[in-house]
C-alpha cells in the first residue's frame, strides 16, 4: 500500500529499544501544535496498547481547541509543574522525541533530555537535524510527523492495531500541519493514509469542527481587526504582512492558538505568493513565514533565527516591533535574493 520510506534497520533498532523498555517518555516541542500533540498522541495510544507505562511531557500549555484529543488530559506540562516534567524524563527507560529537530526546541527541558543517559529516539519531518539520538527517523519531504507516527506503525506490521483514538490523533495532526491538506499534500500516499483512518471510524468532518469551529468571539474580533486595520500588501513582492502588538492582543483577550491560520488567510488575494504574520509575545515577537509554490520560505526564516519547511517555517525576533516589521519589508523588497 505505501512506500517503505522509512529504512528497515530504523524500524528494527527502534522496535528492539520498545521492547528492552516499560517507561517510556514522549517530548514535543514548545508551543504544541496540532501535529506536535497527534503525533505524540498517536503514538502514546500505540505504546498503551503494548501495555507500556507512557508519558507525554511539553514545555507549555496547548491550545483549548486541541483539548478534546484523546488523552491529552494526561500530558505533562512543564509550566504547570516543571519538577514532574524533569521527574518524568529522568525516570524514563527510553525518550521519544517527536516534531521537533533541535534541543532548543523543547527550550529549558533540553538539559534534562540532555542529560539523560537512556536510548532516544527522533521521529521528525523538519529539515537538518542536530539531535544526538540511537535512531533517527527523519523525512522532510513527509507532511507531517503524525505521517511519520502511521508509516512507522505500518512498518512494524502492527496496522491493526491502530485504534480510534489513535487514528483520530494522527488524522487531527495531518491535517492542521497541512492547512486542511491544502498545502504540502499533493503525494497520493497521503489520501491511502487517510482512507485507511476513514476504516477505522474517524469521523473527518467532526475533527474539523473541534479544531476550526471553536473558536471565541474574541478570536473571530482580532481576525477582523487583523484583516482591516493590520494587514500590509506589497504587490510588486506578491507578499503579505500582518503584525500584532502584545497590546493590541491583550485588547482582544488573546488566548493561545488565537492567531492560528490568520499567516494564511492573504492567499486568498490573487497573486499573493508569501505571507508573513509577526506577533509580538512577552520576550520576543514569533514569526510565521508561509508561501505557495516554489518560493522557500525557510530560507527568509533563517534570517530571523528561524527555519522549517519550503512552504511553511517560523522565526523569532528580539528587536521592537518597528525595526523587526522594518527587517521584515527589507527582506520582501529583497525576495528574489532568495529565489536563486
Amino acid at each position: 500500500m505505501l512506500t517503505n520510506i522509512i529504512a528497515e534497520d530504523k524500524i528494527i533498532k527502534t522496535k528492539k529499544l520498545i521492547d528492552n523498555s516499560q517507561k517510556i517518555t514522549i517530548l514535543t516541542h514548545i508551543s504544541p501544535d496540532g501535529d506536535a500533540l497527534g503525533s505524540s498522541l498517536g503514538l502514546y495510544w500505540f505504546l498503551r496498547g503494548m501495555d507500556k507505562d507512557v508519558n507525554i511531557v511539553v514545555p507549555n500549555k496547548f491550545p483549548e481547541f486541541l483539548a478534546w484529543m484523546p488523552g491529552s488530559e494526561h500530558i505533562v506540562v512543564a509550566l504547570d509543574d516543571n519538577a514532574a516534567a524533569e521527574r518524568t524524563i529522568a525516570d524514563a527507560e527510553m525518550l521519544f522525541y517527536l516534531d521537533f529537530n533541535t534541543l532548543n526546541r523543547i527550550n529549558w527541558l533540553k538539559n534534562a533530555a540532555a542529560e539523560s543517559k537512556k536510548p532516544k529516539v527522533l521521529i521528525d519531518h523538519h529539515p537538518e537535524p542536530d539531535i544526538e539520538c540511537d535512531v533517527c527517523i527523519s523525512y522532510p519531504k513527509i507532511s507531517s510527523t503524525s505521517e511519520l507516527i502511521f508509516r512507522f506503525i505500518y512498518r512494524l506490521g502492527e496496522l491493526q492495531a491502530i485504534t480510534l483514538n489513535i487514528a483520530e490523533c494522527i488524522y487531527t495532526g495531518m491535517m492542521t500541519d497541512t492547512g486542511n491538506f491544502s498545502f504540502n499534500s499533493q503525494s497520493p500516499e497521503i489520501y491511502l493514509i487517510i482512507n485507511e483512518l476513514l476504516k477505522i471510524g474517524i469521523n473527518k468532518d467532526e475533527i474539523f469542527n473541534k479544531v476550526f469551529s471553536t473558536y471565541s468571539v474574541d478570536r473571530m474580533r482580532l481576525m477582523g481587526y487583523c484583516l482591516s486595520k493590520k494587514m500590509k500588501i506589497y504587490p510588486e513582492q506578491r507578499a503579505s504582512l500582518i503584525y500584532l502588538t502584545l497590546a493590541e492582543c491583550e485588547q482582544y483577550n488573546f488566548q493561545m492558538g488565537d492567531s492560528e491560520g490568520f499567516v494564511n488567510m492573504p492567499f486568498s488575494i490573487k497573486d499573493i505568493d508569501i505571507s508573513i504574520l509577526a506577533r509580538q509575545d512577552k520576550d520576543k515577537i514569533k514569526i510565521s513565514f508561509r508561501s505557495q509554490g516554489s518560493f522557500p520560505a525557510n530560507k527568509m526564516a533563517e534570517e530571523f533565527k528561524g527555519g522549517g519547511h519550503l512552504n511553511a517555517a517560523g522565526g523569532e525576533s528580539y528587536f521592537s516591533m518597528k525595526k523587526t516589521i522594518g527587517m521584515l519589508e527589507e527582506a520582501i523588497r529583497n525576495r528574489k535574493k532568495y529565489e536563486e
